[in-house]
């Protein structure tokens, strides 16, 4: 909808918007006092101004404006209103310079986007927003289209080179993949901290990940089937940001949704089967969330599971690499070209400091595939497995004729296999995808 008035001015608001999110697409009634962009506009293209003003309502919604395009006659001035009917915060940009102020849900904004000579492309500023559709574009009434630029926009900025077989140097301190142990209780209380971090990714390669409590993956967390956890998640980011636990069905409508930086949330669910589950970041795009470290384990004992000698966690994930020290690439994510595939956070880090176990010990390694895009195809050179558990069944025991090769796992899947290492020496690890092994995907079990 859009209007023609001699000055601009702000125009009333009007009509509601009634049923699914991405309807409201119709203008508001009765709008409150609005803020105006601080931004004064840039000077508009060599046009012929005709002193008119065209005003029009978009709608932030379902992360997409409504319209997502604004028909303009050429050489009039462009006044739109914005409104934020998300539950996400979100501002709108213009590649003239005008921008508006970032808005909660329920805020709105007037933005004066200057004389249209021109096509205008605008979009959300926050991260990965733009990438995934957020976008819009001001035409100038008979005025040729250009190209869409697509959703999947090269991240600006240089990608460093990434090298799977550099070692990490002397100081490298793996992650610790030992799995806790169940706790005492039946009620389990943790708070989850969301926190920005910069850190070394790869020998000589930093990332700015988006964390729980401040590792990738998030902490494991243990329980049994019938155990109750509350979890508070603390934002102390800058980004809005959710979590979702497989290990709990609950209606996600509440406990799911994305809380502000410097909000709360307290989700609580109790768990009523087996098996290692994913938790992960549940904002939107979930799949930029995820690839960028917003995920961990959350392992519910089968009833009776047998005691081992040793137990690991290891959960696969994919590295796609932003400019040197900023958040990872959507598009590479979208594109599915990861720049890594990794245990538990890093290339290859447990071929440079391996998992120490002593030949005749039994051996339980959990596997989480979090993804966010390649399936894992668990293998330990030199052992076989006689105990498999996958996805809440068992497919082999210590006691059946048959053994496994591997645990195969699609993105979200996990399990566990067991081993008895024959003699020491060097056992490699990798997912058996050769070129995910390659990107990073292998450690070493060492036996003494």
């Amino acid at each position: 909808m859009s209007a023609r008035t001699d000055a601009p001015v702000p125009r009333p608001l009007g009509g509601a918007a009634a049923g699914l999110a991405l309807v409201l697409v119709a203008v508001l009634v009765g709008v409150a006092a609005q803020r105006v962009s601080g931004d004064a506009p840039v000077p508009a293209a060599a046009v012929t101004p005709t002193g008119h003003t065209t005003t029009v309502t978009v709608v932030a919604d379902g992360m997409r404006f409504h319209p997502d395009r604004i028909d303009v006659p050429r050489g009039d001035r462009l006044v739109i209103e914005l409104t934020n009917r998300d539950n996400r915060r979100h501002d709108l940009v213009l590649a003239s310079g005008a921008k508006t102020p970032l808005l909660t849900r329920g805020g709105d904004a007037r933005l004066d986007a200057g004389v249209i000579g021109a096509t205008v492309e605008g979009w959300c500023s926050l991260p990965a927003h733009r990438q995934a559709g957020m976008t819009l574009r001001i035409v100038p009434t008979g005025a040729t289209v250009a190209a869409p630029t697509g959703t999947a926009a090269a991240t600006e900025g240089t990608r460093p080179r990434l090298d799977a077989l550099a070692d990490p140097g002397a100081a490298f301190l793996a992650r610790d993949a030992t799995a806790p142990p169940v706790p005492p209780g039946r009620l389990h209380r943790r708070e989850l901290h969301v926190r920005e971090v910069v850190r070394e990714v790869a020998p000589g390669v930093r990332q700015r990940l988006w964390t729980f409590d401040g590792t990738v993956p998030g902490p494991v967390l243990r329980g049994r089937v019938g155990d109750t956890f509350e979890i508070t998640l603390v934002n102390d980011s800058t980004l809005d940001h959710g979590i979702d636990f497989h290990a709990g069905a609950v209606a996600p409508d509440e406990v799911m949704r994305p809380i502000d930086p410097g909000q709360r949330l307290t989700y609580r669910f109790t768990t009523t089967r087996a098996g290692i589950w994913m938790y992960h970041c549940s904002t939107m795009p979930m799949l930029h969330h995820i690839g960028n470290g917003m995920y961990g384990a959350v392992i519910v004992d089968p009833p009776d599971l047998p005691r081992v000698d040793r137990e690991f966690v290891l959960v696969q994930s994919e590295l796609y690499l932003g400019p040197d020290g900023e958040p990872g690439d959507l598009a590479a994510m979208q594109a599915e070209r990861p720049d890594a595939v990794v245990f538990n956070g890093y290339p290859a880090q447990y071929a440079h400091r391996p998992l120490p176990v002593r030949a005749g010990e039994r051996v339980r390694v959990w596997l989480l595939d979090a993804g966010p895009n390649r399936d894992s195809s668990f293998h330990i050179v030199g052992a076989q497995f006689d105990t498999v558990y996958r996805e809440g069944h068992w497919e082999n025991r210590p006691t059946d004729p048959g053994g496994a090769q591997v645990l195969s796992l699609t993105p979200a899947g996990g399990g566990f296999v067991e081993t008895v290492f024959p003699a020491a020496g060097h056992y490699p690890f990798v997912s058996h995808a050769m070129a995910d092994a390659e990107r990073g995907a292998r450690g070493l079990f060492e036996v003494r």
